[in-house]
């Protein structure tokens, strides 16, 4: 449940990310005009249009929310999908309209349940695009027979979303109803508890966000639904000062100061690699939080990801509402508590001390940031930036001739037991780390067939391939099959010339020395603690065990490639030996939090140039090992190596030893 709430959530970051922009339309042309809102007065051209074109994204929401899960959650991210998506929010809405509901049931559109006005919500374009997802999963690979043909595979799809949602409508015609009164009925009750009522109302209120059932929570709170209408009140300047606006004020804080700081302490908690990303969406997001009030591009999210911390804010913001009511600080908004109605609810007379909102704000801004940065760090939750791998959809691929990665995938994918054993994919800097349902299935000498140095059986449904250093491409490929995007390929027998023996010269043999890469002990690498690196299915080669964090180059050579997570990299030689420095024990698992670079690929190193900085302290609290692994990859080329220092202690930049080239 946890991995598919948070797909779900990285699903819906398609939308998300169209609103900030247009959060920001809207809240410009509310700041021109205010009236634009209200519909009084002359309207302002410009206001109008630019409240407009942000309220086409914006008041459509749900039918993006279809849409965009559509696509994310379908298993190869197909236009097919997206399009049932959509299929399945218009049947749905076109069904519990109120005007086809009063048809069903024949009475007058006045007598219709008031709950079906509300229909077209955040939670049924949700609803919606799980179904149309779950239909395309299931149907897109369907085969009718030969008189139905046309409307097999993906043409079907949209078809059986149809049908399903018929059914869904079936049960929402009963069931929405009753929770929608319910809930109108539940904020009756809180209404009579004074300020702990406004902190219980702010709190269900962004509770209830993810289904758009505040919408009913709303309507009690702040229009004539039970008699407070404390919007209507504040902006006619009626009412009771300090009281109402009650339902309003503690907004401010949390939409102006508290949520901002929240999505600060989520990009600072964003990997390295991805930090610039999700400053993007962070900074995006947090202005049209501030400036116009509209939350939805920050809180949807981490709604799903990280939903404990959705929860926590669901809190902040009970808190919130609670001490402006209990202060009797009051301001109100005509569209929502940003910036631009702050401003406009000062010249209200009924406005009761609006600028204690502001310090409530840099407190709540300073709770939000300790409290986020806090759980997210504590419970690793998966927030914007701190999720592995990309979302990006897999571009097709040419599976034609004998791509050398593809060929390797498909076999190992083979050995594996295909689709029937194979859960899920990842990998390391040299080792695909490989879930399958069960590791008796495997073909491990199929596996080995293929010319990879070992196969590691950690339990009964975890299994390790070591690849090398090019294991990204062979899981990229093997992910594309897993995922319907590419077919398994097929090596052709390769032509066979004859040998031409070549006969070696003096001038052709070269000698690369070794460098320690840290001050402390020099040991073969058949005594590291790890049966992959000591058993040598990577090559030979030797690991210090530093004494400090300061890692310096093991070769003169240039940089062929850093891991993403900072813990491994790459480093040719001019003589042709590929070397691989790994830096720690399981270290891939840290997402580079310990490490420090100090160089970047492409850049060409000699003796004493420093490579980066660990924190080894972080390592021992982490339960990692330190060692510095040095190992020659291709050691099909090696002629001979020889570790001079073996079992002693070096210091940084000493010749350890040497190895020479064929």
């Amino acid at each position: 449940m946890k991995a598919y709430m948070q797909r779900m959530g990285r699903s819906l970051m398609l939308p998300v990310a169209v609103l900030p922009a247009a959060a920001i339309l809207m809240g410009i042309g509310y700041w021109i005009d205010p009236n634009v809102m209200t519909g009084l007065g002359d309207p302002n051209f410009l206001s109008v249009f630019l409240v407009k074109a942000g309220g086409a994204i914006i008041d459509n929401l749900p039918v993006l929310f279809a849409v965009g899960l559509a696509l994310g959650m379908s298993k190869d991210k197909d236009g097919a999908a997206a399009l049932s998506g959509l299929v399945a929010f218009l049947v749905v809405t076109t069904l519990l309209s109120t005007a086809a509901v009063g048809a069903m049931k024949g009475i007058p559109i006045e007598e219709v349940d008031p709950s079906f006005a509300k229909i077209g919500n955040a939670f049924i374009g949700i609803l919606s695009g799980l179904i149309a997802a779950s239909m395309y999963n299931r149907f897109s690979q369907v085969k009718l027979p030969m008189a139905l043909s046309f409307f097999s595979g993906k043409r079907l799809v949209p078809i059986m979303t149809a049908l399903a949602m018929l059914v869904a409508s079936g049960v929402l015609f009963f069931l929405w109803p009753v929770v929608f009164s319910g809930l109108v009925a539940f904020g009756e009750a809180i209404s009579q508890l004074g300020a702990l009522g406004a902190g219980l109302y702010g709190f269900f209120n962004r509770l209830l966000i993810p289904t758009g059932l505040h919408h009913a929570l709303n309507s009690v709170f702040w229009f004539d639904v039970a008699g407070i209408n404390d919007i209507g009140n504040f902006l006619s300047g009626t009412g009771e000062k300090g009281i109402t606006g009650m339902y309003q004020a503690g907004f401010f804080p949390m939409m102006m100061f508290g949520l901002p700081a929240g999505a600060y302490a989520i990009y600072r908690n964003a990997r390295p690699e991805k930090k610039k990303a999700t400053a993007s969406l962070m900074i995006a997001a947090a202005f049209a939080s501030f400036f116009t009030g509209i939350t939805e591009p920050l809180e949807f999210s981490f709604m799903f990801v990280a939903w404990p911390l959705y929860v926590l804010h669901a809190i902040l913001t009970g808190i919130s509402l609670f001490i402006s009511a209990f202060f009797h600080w009051t301001a109100g908004f005509a569209f929502s508590a940003g910036l631009v109605d702050f401003v406009l609810s000062l010249r209200n007379p009924i406005a009761n001390q609006p600028y204690m909102l502001i310090v409530q704000g840099l407190v709540m801004a300073a709770l939000y940031f300790f409290v986020f940065d806090f759980a997210i760090k504590k419970f690793n939750l998966m927030t914007p930036g701190r999720e592995e791998g990309e979302d990006e959809v897999t571009p097709d691929i040419d599976t034609t001739g004998d791509n050398k990665f593809a060929v390797l995938a498909g076999k190992i994918y083979q050995g594996l037991g295909g689709d029937a054993n194979v859960t899920s994919i990842d990998n390391c800097t040299t080792r695909l780390r490989l879930t399958v349902a069960d590791t008796s299935k495997v073909d491990q000498a199929k596996i080995k067939a293929t010319g990879v140095p070992g196969v590691k059986v950690i339990d009964d449904t975890n299994i390790q391939v070591i690849v090398g250093t090019e294991v990204q491409f062979v899981a990229d490929e093997m992910n594309k099959i897993r995922n319907g995007a590419s077919t398994v390929v097929v090596a052709s027998e390769p032509e066979k010339k004859p040998e031409v023996k070549q006969e070696s010269t003096e001038t052709e043999t070269k000698e690369t020395e070794l460098f320690a890469v840290a001050n402390g002990k020099v040991v073969p690498v058949s005594d590291v603690q790890d049966d992959v690196f000591s058993a040598k299915m990577m090559g030979d080669g030797f690991a210090v065990i530093p004494t400090d964090g300061e890692v310096s180059t093991p070769v003169a050579g240039k940089i062929t490639s850093i891991f993403p997570t900072k813990h491994a990299l790459g480093i040719q030689t001019d003589s042709g030996i590929e070397v691989l420095l790994h830096m720690g024990l399981d270290t891939v698992e840290l997402k580079g939090e310990p490490f420090t670079l100090h160089v970047e690929e492409g850049q060409v190193l000699k003796q004493g140039d420093k490579i980066a900085t660990i924190d080894l302290a972080a390592l021992e609290s982490a339960g990692k090992k330190s060692d510095l692994i040095v190992v020659f990859t291709n050691q099909d080329v090696v002629a001979n190596y020889d570790l001079a220092k073996a079992n002693q202690e070096a210091k940084a930049n000493d010749v350890i030893g040497q190895v020479t080239v064929k």
